[in-house]
C-alpha cells in the first residue's frame, strides 16, 4: 500500500522518499557479491524491491514507468533524519497500534515543525495514534485512508483527532482534490471509518442471504452488478479481487470492537474460515469464490467447497427491470418484486443496508452526503445508500420494513412524519429536521443539473450544446456508448457554426461511461454489405470535413477524452487547439482491429503532431517519423493513461491532464478561457512533407518480416499496405511536399478500399457480435 501511495503521488510529480525496515542479514543474492548488511543496498532493499515491484504489478500503479525515478528508496535507521525534508509524512505500517505509536515517536523527533503527518488505517484509532506526541504534532496529525490501489480508486477518508487544526484539515481536503484528484470525505475516528463499515456490512449480509436462500455465488453477482448500479464485479467476484484474508482483518475491526446484533453480523461466516484455512484468497492465490479452468469460469459451492459452471439468476423481475428506463424504475421493479426469487434476495440485501446506514448517520460521518459520496468513491456505486433509497420511495420501503418487522431509525420515521418524503431535494439534503445546501465545488461542472437549470443550445439524438457559462458552450455526445454517427457530426458542424458567433470557444466533452468508442461501426457495416459505398463516400468525406471545420475554427476548440477514446474518437481529438485529457485516458486509432485504417483524418493528425514535436531548427530524419507512426496504427496502440497519450503524440506537450475526473471540464473550460484571452488564432495551413514511394518500400519491410515469420495473416498485409501507402503520400518523391487534403483522399480511398474487402467485414461483424478482434 505504501508504494501505491508513492506511485500515485509520483504520477502528479511529487518526489517521495520511501522508507521500509533494514533485514535481518543479507540475502544469498547479496552474499554472492560480497555485501554485507552494512552496505546500502542491503539495508535499503525492502523499500527498493518494493519499488521495482510497482513495474510488474497490474493494473499499472504508475501511469508511465519513468515516473519511478521520482520515488526514492531508504530505511528507517540511517535515513530518519531526512524526515526533515518532508511536507507531508505517510505512515503505512502493520496494523498494530504499539508498532504505530514507537514509529510516530521517532516521527516526532525528525520532523520538522509544521509538517503533516498521516497514518493510513482502516481499524486503529487515529487518536489513540497521537497520544504522547508533541503539540506541534498533534495539530498536524490525521488519518488519511487511501483505497486501493490508489492510482485508481477516488476515494480519501480524511480523519481528524480532536487535536488537529481545522486549517490543516481544509488544507488537506483542498490538496487532495484538486491536486491528488481524489474524492475526499471526512470521516469519524470509527473502526472501518465510512466505506468499509457500510461496504463490508453489506457484502456479509449478502453471504448470510445467499446460504440463507440456498443462491450460487454466480447467482448472486449477475443481480448484484450493473443491474443495481454497481459495479460489473458485483459481490463476490469484487471479494476476490481484495482478498479474502484482507477482508476477514477489515471485518474483524468492527466484530473486536462492536456488540450485540452487529458484532453477530461481522461474525464471518465459517465457509470464509474455511477458506481462509485452505489458503482461498482470492485472485493473488489462483482461486477463491470463483476459479479459472482453461478458459471456463468456475464459482463456489459454499456448500460442499467444490467448483462447478457458473450460474446466472433470470427471472420475470429481472427481465422487467431491464426493459425499465432509469435506475429509480428498475430498481423499483426488483425490490418490490413478490414472490420473485432475485426480487426476494435483493430486498434482503438493500433493506438492511439502508438501515444500518441510517443508523450509523452521526456516527460514523456528519451527514448524509458523506455516507453517500463515501460508497460511491470508493466501492463504485452509482448510488450511495441513502439515494438508492429516494430512488425506491422513503416511505414505501419503509412501510415494508415495518411489515416485517425491522426497525427503523427514529430519525428516519420522524422526517416522514414533517412531511418530508426525501434525503435530497433539488440541490438540498434533509439535516436535522431541514433541508440544508449541498456543498457546491466550483471546479464540478454537472452537465445532468445545468440541462436541467439552463436547458440545451441545441440538441438531436446523438449530442447536445450546453451554454457551461463564462461565454464556453460543450458539446455533449450521448448516443449509444457514445458512437460517432452523422447526428453528432451534424451536431459539431452547428456547434462550430454557433461558437464562431456567440462565444468564446468549444469544449467537446460528456460525462458518459467513455468519451467515445468510436465511429458507429454497425451503420457502416451495413452500408458496405449492402453495398451502398456512394453513401459511405459522402459520411466519410463529411467526417473529413468535420474534423477540419474543428482544427481551423475561428475560436478555440478543446477536447476533454477520458477512459476509453478510439478510433473516431481520438479522431476528434487530434484536430483540436487543445486536449484537456484524464488521468486515465486511453486514447488509440485502433481501427486495423475491424479490418481498417483511420478515416476521418487520423493518420494525417497523427503524423502532424508526431512533425510538430520535433525540436525546431533541428534536422530529423523524415523516415523514422513516418515508421514510429505507421507502428503506433498499424499495432493499434492505445495509451495506458493520460501522461502514456503524450508519449505516444496523441496529446503535445502543452495538452493538459486533470488528475481529478471531476474537474475535467472546468480544467477545458480554463483553457478555452486562456486560449481567448491570448486572441486565439487557428493554425495556420502548411504543407506536409511525405516520404513517398522509397519511404513506403521501407515501411513494408517490417510487415514483410512479420507476414513470413506467420506473425500476421495476408489480410493484415493488405491492410499495412493499405497504411503505408497513406502514411507516405503515395508514389512521390521523397521529402515532396503535399497539403492535407491530398492525404485526406488518401485516406478516404484506402478505408472504402478496405471497407468493401469481404474478410474486413468478417472482422467487424465478429467485433460487434463478441466484443474482440478477429485475426482471418
Amino acid at each position: 500500500m505504501g508504494s501505491g501511495i508513492a506511485a500515485h503521488l509520483a504520477n502528479i510529480g511529487i518526489p517521495t522518499l520511501v522508507l521500509d525496515i533494514v533485514p535481518r542479514e543479507p540475502n544469498k543474492a547479496e552474499q554472492a557479491k560480497g555485501l554485507t548488511l552494512e552496505d546500502k543496498q542491503v539495508r535499503n532493499r525492502i523499500a527498493t524491491e518494493s519499488l521495482q515491484k510497482l513495474l510488474k504489478q497490474k493494473p499499472a500503479p504508475l501511469t508511465v514507468k519513468e515516473n519511478l525515478q521520482l520515488i526514492e528508496a531508504g530505511n528507517l535507521e540511517d535515513d530518519l533524519h531526512r524526515l526533515k525534508e518532508a511536507d507531508w509524512i505517510i505512515e503505512v505500517v502493520t496494523e498494530n497500534l504499539d508498532i504505530k505509536k514507537q514509529v510516530f515517536q521517532k516521527v516526532d523527533q525528525h520532523r520538522k515543525p509544521g509538517s503533516i503527518v498521516s497514518s493510513n488505517t482502516s481499524g486503529i484509532s487515529v487518536e489513540a495514534m497521537a497520544e504522547g506526541r508533541s503539540e506541534d504534532f498533534q495539530k498536524h496529525f490525521l488519518g488519511t485512508h487511501f483505497f486501493n490501489p490508489p492510482r485508481y480508486l477516488k476515494l480519501l477518508e480524511l480523519i481528524p483527532t480532536q487535536h488537529t487544526d481545522p486549517e490543516v484539515l481544509q488544507f488537506m481536503k483542498t490538496f487532495s482534490e484538486d491536486v491528488l484528484g481524489k474524492g475526499v470525505v471526512v470521516a469519524k475516528d470509527t473502526p472501518n471509518f465510512i466505506a468499509n463499515r457500510i461496504g463490508t456490512f453489506g457484502l456479509l449480509v449478502t453471504l448470510r442471504e445467499m446460504l440463507k436462500g440456498s443462491y450460487s455465488v454466480g447467482e448472486v453477482d449477475s443481480i448484484t452488478g450493473p443491474l443495481i448500479g454497481r459495479p460489473k464485479s458485483a459481490t463476490f467476484r469484487t471479494l476476490d479481487v481484495v482478498g479474502l484474508d484482507t477482508f476477514v482483518h477489515v471485518a474483524k475491526n468492527v466484530y473486536d470492537q462492536a456488540e450485540g446484533t452487529e458484532k453477530d453480523v461481522f461474525d464471518v461466516p465459517l465457509v470464509m474460515k474455511a477458506m481462509l484455512e485452505k489458503g482461498w484468497l482470492g485472485s493473488k492465490s489462483g482461486q477463491g469464490f470463483y476459479k479459472k479452468e482453461d478458459k471456463d469460469i468456475l464459482e463456489l459451492n459454499p456448500e460442499t467447497l467444490e467448483y462447478s459452471p457458473r450460474q446466472r439468476l433470470k427471472t420475470s423481475a429481472t427481465e422487467l427491470a431491464k426493459q425499465e428506463k432509469g435506475k429509480a424504475n428498475k430498481l423499483k421493479a426488483l425490490v418490490y418484486a413478490e414472490d420473485d426469487r432475485a426480487g426476494t434476495l435483493l430486498w434482503n440485501i438493500l433493506s438492511p443496508v439502508l438501515r444500518y446506514s441510517a443508523e450509523l448517520l452521526g456516527k460514523i460521518a456528519d451527514d448524509i452526503p458523506s455516507i453517500d459520496r463515501a460508497m460511491k468513491w470508493g466501492f463504485g456505486w452509482e448510488q450511495g445508500p441513502f439515494e438508492t433509497w429516494d430512488a425506491i420511495g422513503v416511505e414505501r420501503a419503509v412501510n415494508k420494513m415495518k411489515e416485517q418487522g425491522d426497525e427503523v431509525p427514529q430519525w428516519v420515521t420522524d422526517m416522514l412524519a414533517e412531511g418530508h418524503s426525501s434525503f435530497y431535494s433539488e440541490n438540498t439534503y434533509y439535516h436535522n429536521g431541514e433541508y440544508k445546501p449541498l456543498e457546491v465545488n466550483q471546479k464540478v461542472i454537472d452537465l445532468k443539473l445545468l440541462k436541467k437549470e439552463k436547458g440545451v443550445i441545441k440538441k438531436n439524438s446523438g449530442a447536445s450544446l450546453i451554454d457551461i457559462g463564462d461565454g464556453v458552450a460543450l458539446l455533449e455526445f450521448h448516443s449509444q456508448s457514445n458512437a460517432i454517427g452523422p447526428d453528432i457530426l451534424q451536431m459539431i458542424n452547428f456547434a462550430i457554426d454557433e461558437v464562431e458567433k456567440n462565444y468564446k470557444g468549444l469544449v467537446i466533452g460528456n460525462q458518459g461511461k467513455n468519451f467515445c468508442v468510436g465511429a458507429n461501426l454497425a451503420m457502416i457495416l451495413m452500408e458496405a454489405q449492402d453495398d451502398n459505398f456512394f453513401d459511405l463516400d459522402m459520411v466519410v468525406r463529411q467526417f473529413q470535413n468535420t474534423m477540419m471545420k474543428i482544427k481551423y475554427s475561428a475560436k478555440p476548440v478543446v477536447a476533454a477524452p477520458f477512459q476509453m477514446t478510439l478510433g473516431g474518437g481520438t479522431e476528434v481529438c487530434l484536430p483540436c487547439a487543445h486536449i484537456q485529457a484524464n488521468m486515465e485516458t486511453y486514447m488509440g486509432l485502433v481501427e486495423v482491429g475491424v479490418g481498417l485504417i483511420p478515416g476521418g483524418g487520423g493518420n494525417k493528425e497523427l503524423y502532424i503532431r508526431h512533425l510538430n514535436a520535433l525540436p525546431k531548427g533541428v534536422e530529423f530524419d523524415l523516415m523514422k517519423v513516418a515508421a514510429k507512426v505507421f507502428e503506433t496504427i498499424a499495432m493499434a496502440k492505445v495509451s495506458t493513461s493520460g501522461d502514456e497519450a503524450r508519449e505516444l503524440n496523441f496529446l503535445y506537450r502543452a495538452d493538459g491532464v486533470s488528475v481529478n475526473s471531476d474537474h475535467q471540464l472546468y480544467d477545458a473550460k480554463q483553457a478555452v478561457l486562456s486560449l481567448s484571452e491570448q486572441g486565439y488564432k487557428p493554425p495556420a495551413r502548411k504543407k506536409i512533407p511525405v516520404v513517398g514511394e522509397t519511404g513506403y518500400a521501407a515501411l513494408l519491410l517490417g510487415a514483410e518480416a512479420m507476414k513470413l515469420s506467420g506473425y500476421i495473416s495476408e489480410h493484415d498485409m493488405k491492410i499495412a499496405k493499405k497504411l503505408a501507402y497513406v502514411l507516405a503520400g503515395g508514389k512521390l518523391p521523397y521529402g515532396t511536399e503535399v497539403d492535407e487534403q491530398y492525404l485526406l483522399d488518401l485516406e478516404r480511398e484506402a478505408f472504402l478500399s478496405l471497407l468493401a474487402e469481404p474478410k474486413s467485414q468478417q472482422r467487424m461483424q465478429h467485433m460487434l457480435l463478441k466484443g474482440k478482434p478477429l485475426r482471418n
